[in-house]
């Protein structure tokens, strides 16, 4: 079982062995505040109190030549959403303004498909562009794959970060997505940090992967050493090839999963994303002893929690937040 030693490691950025990673994740889940409270020791020495706020934007939805089973935008996918070009600037910009207006973070845009085109590049930039002058907003977008010299291009108009999660381990790729691997992925990000854009990149649990392919993601994001690790719960959605894969996905498990983010990226903003409020149900206030950052008001083509929701539980938490004061 951990130990204060292990909360030392961390706090002094020492890597955790593969042994102690499948210690947390195989906690007794009758003593899960004992180990939330030594993640929190982590938590605190790097980010305080604080909790990170932020806003996504499905900017472009369906139409995807990608087969990732896990997303319902995916060409094999016959989930009912709703499928859209591009959104126009003027509701983007608009948009961003809400999410200044609420004191949000970061506001976030993600694009679904594989790799945009130049001419989509260009789009993006003059939105990023717009964005910027309007607000003071910290940018980050979800674009896919990026080729030589577009990361460039979206640094120069002003894009701060790119989003570009590895999703899981490189063994396990494979059994997750055939129409791209797990190296294009590393390559994008790669990319990214040359052109000097922050990069938030994290993965998807509960894909049927083992803990090994959990603590092997983990391990190579450590190696990336990105600005911030979004942990997403797989949420199986009619229509998906995961419609009906065994998550296997307690409350108690997740909270494991985001300690261990914490406990081997100790320097890293770790975010509660995708599914976490669906899989924590009432143990979802939990989860601020491990993360500094979760998302409001939703998801790519799934609900969220509300930005009132999120207030009043950060508050009743004692934690601090940047939208404490937006009129909650």
């Amino acid at each position: 079982m951990i130990t204060q030693e292990y909360a030392a490691l961390a706090i002094n950025n020492q890597e955790l062995s593969r042994y102690q990673c499948h210690e947390i994740l195989n906690w007794p889940d009758e003593d899960i505040l004992q180990l939330l409270h030594q993640t929190y020791e982590v938590r605190r020495k790097y980010f305080g109190n604080r909790v990170h706020v932020q806003v996504l934007r499905n900017a472009k939805s369906g139409l995807c030549s990608e087969d990732c089973h896990y997303c319902s935008q995916s060409r094999v996918s016959d989930a009912p959403i709703e499928k859209y070009t591009l959104v126009p600037k003027e509701t983007l910009i608009e948009e961003a303004k809400q999410a200044e207006q609420i004191k949000a973070t970061r506001f976030c845009m993600s694009t679904s498909g594989n790799r945009p085109s130049d001419i989509e590049i260009e789009e993006l930039c003059d939105i990023v562009r717009a964005i910027k002058s309007e607000t003071s907003l910290p940018l980050c977008a979800s674009l896919g794959l990026l080729l030589d010299g577009q990361a460039e291009k979206l640094k120069a108009a002003g894009l701060d970060r790119v989003n570009h999660n590895l999703n899981t381990s490189q063994r396990y790729y494979s059994q997750i997505c055939t129409t791209h691997t797990f190296q294009d992925r590393a390559e994008t990000i790669a990319r990214c940090q040359d052109a000097g854009l922050e990069i938030c990149s994290g993965g998807i649990v509960g894909q049927g992967e083992t803990d090994d392919d959990l603590i092997d993601m983990l391990f190579a994001l450590r190696k990336i050493k990105p600005q911030a690790i979004p942990i997403n719960f797989l949420i199986p959605i009619e229509g998906t090839p995961f419609a009906k894969v065994d998550t296997n996905l307690s409350p108690q498990k997740c909270l494991k999963v985001l300690s261990l983010a914490r406990l081997t990226n100790p320097q890293c903003e770790v975010r509660a994303a995708g599914g976490w409020e669906y899989h924590l149900r009432s143990m979802q206030p939990l989860a601020l002893y491990a993360v500094d950052s979760i998302f409001v008001t939703g998801y790519l083509t799934t609900g969220g929690t509300s930005v009132k929701e999120v207030c009043d539980m950060i508050a009743d938490m004692g934690f601090e937040s940047t939208i404490e004061d937006a009129g909650c």
